[in-house]
């Protein structure tokens, strides 16, 4: 199929000294098949195909062997219980698991603060946007913690795509956002205090930003598979905002429209971002503002992530082991399970996102 460039095909080009062996190897071990050999009477380069893939072996050509990564349903079934497969021109081929079960890492839970201030670090990465990494110790691999912004307004280079995830929500601390997710209707504004659950695999995008937008992205595990689904059209046909994708529903949760009850705590109210419920429980996230006489009682907590980012106004926080900090907008912390902690001294103005994560292995 010829695209918009004008190519129509793509080949990986290996080295290949041993060509007849070669082919023989992809086409009889790997399932490929030959597309095209020539010259027919003393070949030198062979195609052959399979797999969505075109491999070039090319007799005459001095490059690495290179390394082919396959997909399979069963990897120890093809690798004959050897675990790895070399082919007769050296090309390594990796075996892995075409629908690997997600991998959650141990969990190491640990104190963790980190500041917005002038020694931010922020990286780019994914569709020109910028990430300040709020866990850096990631609590084992188990958990991830994003500040990201985009500074100019217009539209994102982002397109469809999915994240192989246990859990993962979005919250709009600045700005404005226009995106759209599968099976939820047409693009919406996502604006300052609004928040989203983005249940695993379902598909969604980022179409357009204001300038300066800002929000925290809280994932498990750290490490996961961004993966694009180019087939898909967004907005789909189709409105079902009941659907179940791997045991959780989407959130929208409408800042604007929502309520403010009390809060655990004494002096302070909190607005409920819907999460508990569309994860079964599984997670739990609150905008929590202070109203009255703040307690400065001290708790501890039993879930594996309690992850909490200021948003406006100060405190001080008082950790058992880890001494007396004053927060102030764009700080963020984690205090591991079972420790005693407390915000004192909040001001008049103090408002943080909380997000806590169940233990996994707890019914």
């Amino acid at each position: 199929m010829k695209s918009e460039t004008g190519i129509r095909a793509a080949e990986v080009v290996l080295p290949c000294t041993e060509l007849e062996e070669t082919i023989a190897f992809f086409v009889e071990r790997l399932g490929f098949r030959v597309a095209a050999i020539f010259p027919a009477d003393d070949p030198s380069t062979a195609v052959v195909s399979g797999h969505g893939l075109r491999v070039r072996l090319q007799r005459d050509w001095s490059g690495p062997p290179g390394v082919l990564r396959l997909l399979c349903d069963d990897p120890g079934a093809i690798a004959g219980g050897i675990g790895k497969l070399i082919a007769p021109n050296g090309t390594r081929i990796e075996l892995a698991d075409w629908d690997a079960p997600l991998v959650l890492p141990l969990l190491r839970p640990s104190f963790v603060l980190t500041r917005l201030g002038e020694g931010a670090h922020w990286k780019l990465g994914r569709a020109a946007m910028q990430y300040r990494d709020l866990i850096p110790d990631r609590q084992g691999g188990r958990f991830i913690a994003s500040h990201i912004r985009i500074a100019e307004q217009g539209p994102v280079p982002d397109y469809v795509h999915y994240h192989e995830v246990r859990f993962q929500m979005i919250y709009c601390y600045k700005g404005w956002a226009r995106v759209v997710y599968e099976d939820q209707g047409p693009p919406f504004t996502l604006s300052a205090g609004d928040c989203v659950l983005q249940p695993p695999t379902i598909r969604h995008r980022v179409l357009e930003s204001s300038a300066g937008l800002e929000v925290i992205e809280i994932s498990s595990p750290a490490h996961h598979a961004t993966l694009a689904d180019h087939a898909l059209e967004l907005p789909t046909s189709r409105v079902r905002p009941d659907r179940d994708f791997g045991g959780q529903r989407f959130v929208r949760h409408e800042a604007a429209a929502a309520s403010w009850l009390r809060w655990r705590h004494p002096g302070f109210e909190a607005r409920d971002l819907g999460i508990a419920a569309a994860t079964g429980g599984g997670a739990t996230a609150h905008v929590v503002r202070r109203h009255g006489a703040a307690s400065a009682e001290p708790s501890r907590h039993e879930a594996e992530l309690q992850f909490r980012f200021v948003l406006a106004g100060a405190a001080t926080l008082e950790c058992d082991g880890h001494g007396a900090h004053r927060l102030g907008p764009g700080d963020a912390f984690v205090v591991p399970p079972g420790v005693l902690h407390k915000l004192a001294e909040a001001s008049d103005e103090l408002e943080f996102l909380e997000v806590a994560v169940a233990d996994a292995e707890r019914p």
